[in-house]
């Protein structure tokens, strides 16, 4: 599925501009806003200005405006630390995903723990 504007998704209703954010970027495609409980010095949540469920569907679909995601977070990273960055994408609720509109998580700022 895929649309402009999903009635009940919060994400969408950031891009509409229905619920307020600290958006520190945006692109004619994406936008990006701080995280409300941030995991990292940089927390910013990059989000497609199109709905899609998650980053496979996003991928399968649109890959310019996947590549527009990453651009923007590219931005940010550079714009607020040191250029540094994990993105990460969450899909599916085991894996952490609870908004169910595709969004890239931009965590920089310091030193960020590893994986084993």
């Amino acid at each position: 599925m895929t649309s402009t504007d999903s009635p009940d998704c919060l994400f969408c209703k950031i891009v509409a501009g229905d619920i307020p954010a600290d958006v520190v970027a945006s692109s004619d495609t994406a936008i990006a806003f701080r995280d409300i409980a941030p995991k990292a010095p940089v927390h910013v949540l990059v989000v497609p200005k199109e709905h899609y469920p998650d980053v496979s569907a996003f991928a399968a679909t649109d890959t310019e405006g996947l590549a527009g995601v990453i651009g923007l977070a590219d931005g940010v990273a550079s714009e607020l630390a040191d250029g540094q960055y994990r993105l990460i994408f969450n899909t599916g609720p085991k894996a952490g995903q609870s908004v169910f509109h595709v969004h890239a998580h931009l965590l920089a700022g310091g030193e960020l723990p590893g994986f084993a």
